[in-house]
């Protein structure tokens, strides 16, 4: 089999700061493109609520929405282990092709193994918002997207259902 598709996500974090994800596509319809990031870097690890969802050696399972303002990942542990979902509230992203642009709005939702659904970062938001780094239409739509997020948890609605069915195993088989 050959190599899996790859795609490079700038993403752009107000003020000055982008990183490039350069990522496997392991699955894409017109509603969804689906990606694995693999191996990821994170020295010290990413605490959520004191528990680790992602460390060195972690893997995600990324689905990206064409026009929607909120990623959503699949965190997992170096051992695999599946640790939550994590909505990603970004402008919608601008691609072309196998080149992503986005921009993040700080606002993140996490969905635990447990299903207990938390607002992540308003303290961050509030204060990008304060100095002017996001302007009044996008923090508001920002507001509106997470709000959304956490309110269609609450009826079952969200995340939806291929979040469910593209597992790591799956995604890392895909690229086999």
């Amino acid at each position: 089999m050959s190599a899996p598709e790859r795609v490079q996500i700038h993403y752009k974090r107000p003020p000055d700061r982008e990183q490039i994800f350069d990522q496997a596509v392991v699955h894409e319809d017109v509603d969804v493109i689906v990606t694995l990031a693999e191996a990821m870097d994170f020295d010290p690890p990413k605490r959520i609520q004191g528990e680790i969802a992602l460390e060195t050696g972690s893997s995600v399972v990324w689905f990206t929405f064409p026009g929607m303002w909120h990623d959503i990942g699949r965190f997992h542990r170096a051992d695999s282990t599946f640790t939550g979902l994590y909505a990603n509230v970004l402008t919608p992203p601008e691609i072309d092709r196998r080149t992503w642009h986005t921009t993040d709005l700080y606002l993140d939702v996490w969905l635990s193994t447990t299903g207990e659904a938390l607002l992540l970062d308003e303290d961050e938001f509030q204060e990008a918002v304060g100095r002017g780094l996001i302007d009044e239409k996008t923090s508001t739509r920002a507001r509106w997207e997470a709000d959304s997020i956490l309110e269609r948890v609450k009826d079952g609605s969200w995340p939806p259902a291929i979040v469910h069915e593209w597992t790591l195993d799956r995604a890392r088989a895909a690229i086999k």
